[in-house]
């Protein structure tokens, strides 16, 4: 059962909202071939989807200069722009569910390691600009798994932790939570594999978005 008390969910965007787990790993691989490193392999590439971009790179690559980390970004910003004129789509039964949510009465929020630039333009570009209560990027307070940008929503919201539900892809994601001292849904479909996920104890592991609405029915 969900605890009956939460009032505020707190989703994660790329591969949680937003099916763009794909675009994500083939911007790294161009950007690797073109700063010159060897590609990494694809499950290393989702491995650190969550993280700030920078901070993703340097995982994948820690040999990596400040002069060439600068490039890698700019190689990695140019492919997936290019790639995102036409926008990735949200995942099925994100838009219906959230709806649903919101009628009931939650408040809705973003944590992503997404720039702000990013965050901004696919939320314009979904219609979604003004929709949840808060959002919070990587580059405007600490990265994942730092529990920081949960902290400053929870703030904004006046909500406690233990009213609180993190929704997330990724091990980062699961951290985090763990870090703020809030409960977690991990999902399937994205980034990590469920297995993976596991270890760090979610409430509740879904296959489905419209999964997760139907579990915080039971609490009503």
């Amino acid at each position: 059962m969900p605890h009956p008390d939460y009032k505020l969910l707190i989703f994660d965007w790329d591969g949680t909202l937003c099916d763009s787990i794909g675009r994500i790993v083939e911007s790294m691989h161009m950007a690797s071939t073109r700063s010159g490193f060897e590609p990494c392999e694809d499950l290393a590439v989702k491995g650190i989807i969550g993280l700030s971009l920078a901070e993703a790179i340097r995982t994948l690559y820690p040999q990596i200069g400040d002069d060439d980390l600068v490039a890698f970004r700019q190689h990695y910003a140019d492919y997936y722009m290019a790639l995102d004129a036409e926008p990735s789509p949200l995942f099925e039964g994100v838009v219906q569910s959230m709806d649903a949510l919101r009628g009931e009465g939650y408040h809705l929020a973003v944590a992503t390691g997404k720039a702000r630039r990013g965050l901004d333009r696919v939320l314009k570009a979904h219609g979604w600009s003004d929709y949840f209560d808060v959002t919070r990027a990587a580059d405007e307070t600490a990265g994942k798994p730092h529990p920081l940008m949960l902290e400053q929503i929870l703030a904004h919201c006046g909500v406690s932790p233990r009213q609180a539900l993190m929704v997330g892809d990724a091990s980062f994601d699961l951290m985090m939570a763990r870090n703020a001292g809030m409960d977690s849904v991990a999902v399937s479909y994205g980034a990590q594999s469920a297995q993976a996920l596991q270890a760090y104890e979610p409430r509740l592991t879904i296959d489905h978005f419209s999964e997760l609405q139907a579990w915080l029915s039971q609490a009503n």
